[in-house]
């Protein structure tokens, strides 16, 4: 039998990249102008760069690391999660500047500005992981540019419509990526996923460059929760303070539950990996609310728990349910934490309320947040979904998924 080669992507993505970013050089060339060094809140460039690298490096090195697990994709993995976030942070100033363009016919650009865009990427990030090794980088492209103008609109509707506060509806990023990604794996879905790939798998190798990511990210969330917090109060300090708290009781109580959930009560790489970050996620979701070190860690606590148990058994039960096939187990990673941290900022701001009328008032509001939220998720999750299902992208063939040989070249190798 004639070996079956990985259709080209040579008349794809080459074009697509090659007009998207001569398109965003033309936009800033007439558009974006660099703001000044201090920003409203006080903020110089010298307190404030740090925490841009500490965002930056999350971004680019933890979430590109930590899906290395893949044993023939660890390329792919890091690669593909470059160029996707570089594109989706360079459309998101672009759409998050549109309304200072309306007005003033200039997008400003600062470290303000490029850290939210580069959060806004991070939404598409995690929509990504669910999608994992079962697309080309075409879509991958396609996905971020999608989800980061969803993201931008759900922010701007929490915003217009219920007055949210901009630093609480960009923390939602959680579980909008989370609910946009699954939409995609549902919609996406290949029969053969019923069965476990043949290489959806992981080593020892690849296992410690993805712990690596994890890592990374658990070592910089603070900064992540808390570079938008308002830095003239003490609520910067509380809130890298409450994050680091949450992660090391997320980190021990998930090294407990992955020896509880394993039959030979053993530890559990991968999924221990995934659920020291769950204290990180949800307590950033309820950062504005927790006023107490033992609600911080409280919030870890359950988020361990709630993040190892989906993994363990949500993960095989939406594959043969719902037929969504999570590559990465983002419900379990982000979207359980951070569905937890909304409804823990809920009970926690009614707790500080005075009167009744204010807490009611406060729930209703907050829930529909959070319904806002998914229904822009969802909505554009299927948009894109049906978007991808057009052949013309040229998807992988069932025995090219998870492989690195499909896009990237190995010359002592045949694809």
């Amino acid at each position: 039998m004639a070996p079956q080669y990985a259709p080209s992507l040579r008349s794809r993505l080459a074009p697509l990249l090659l007009f998207l970013q001569v398109g965003f050089v033309v936009i800033f060339a007439f558009c974006v102008e660099i703001g000044g060094d201090i920003e409203a809140d006080g903020t110089t460039f010298s307190s404030f760069y740090p925490e841009f690298q500490d965002v930056n490096v999350m971004v680019i090195l933890g979430f590109g690391f930590m899906c290395t697990f893949l044993v023939r994709y660890s390329y792919s993995a890091t690669g593909f999660n470059l160029l996707v976030a570089i594109m989706a942070s360079q459309w998101a100033i672009i759409l998050r500047g549109m309304e200072s363009w309306y007005y003033t016919g200039k997008i400003r650009a600062d470290l303000r500005s490029l850290v939210v865009a580069e959060m806004c990427a991070a939404s598409a990030l995690i929509s990504i992981g669910a999608v994992l090794g079962k697309t080309n980088p075409v879509h991958l492209v396609l996905i971020g540019l999608l989800e980061v103008s969803g993201f931008i609109l759900n922010e701007w509707l929490l915003q217009v419509l219920l007055k949210a506060p901009a630093d609480n509806s960009i923390m939602l990023l959680h579980v909008f990526g989370a609910f946009f990604g699954l939409t995609l794996t549902w919609i996406l879905f290949r029969k053969c996923s019923l069965q476990p790939f043949e290489k959806e798998k992981f080593d020892r190798q690849t296992g410690l460059f993805s712990m690596l990511g994890s890592l990374f990210l658990w070592m910089f969330w603070p900064s992540f929760n808390s570079v938008l917090v308002d830095n003239r109060s003490q609520r910067r300090l509380w809130a890298v303070c409450s994050t680091y708290l949450a992660l090391a009781v997320s980190a021990v109580t998930a090294a407990a539950m992955s020896v509880l959930c394993s039959p030979k009560g053993k530890l559990n790489l991968i999924r221990m990996q995934s659920c020291i970050l769950a204290g990180g996620v949800a307590v950033g979701v309820s950062m504005s609310a927790v006023c107490q070190p033992w609600e911080a860690m409280t919030i870890g606590f359950a988020a361990a728990i709630v993040s190892t148990a989906g993994w363990r058994h949500l993960k095989t039960h939406m594959l043969l349910a719902f037929e969504c096939h999570d590559t990465c187990a983002v419900l379990s990673t982000h979207g359980l934490p951070g569905l937890l941290g909304w409804l823990a900022h809920l009970l926690l701001q009614i707790k500080a309320c005075d009167d009744h009328a204010t807490a009611i008032m406060f729930a209703v509001f907050h829930i529909c947040t959070l319904l806002i939220t998914i229904t822009v998720s969802l909505s554009m999750g299927v948009l894109t979904g049906f978007l991808l299902k057009w052949n013309f992208w040229r998807p992988p063939q069932d025995k090219k998924c998870f492989d690195d040989q499909a896009f990237w070249e190995f010359p002592h190798l045949a694809v």
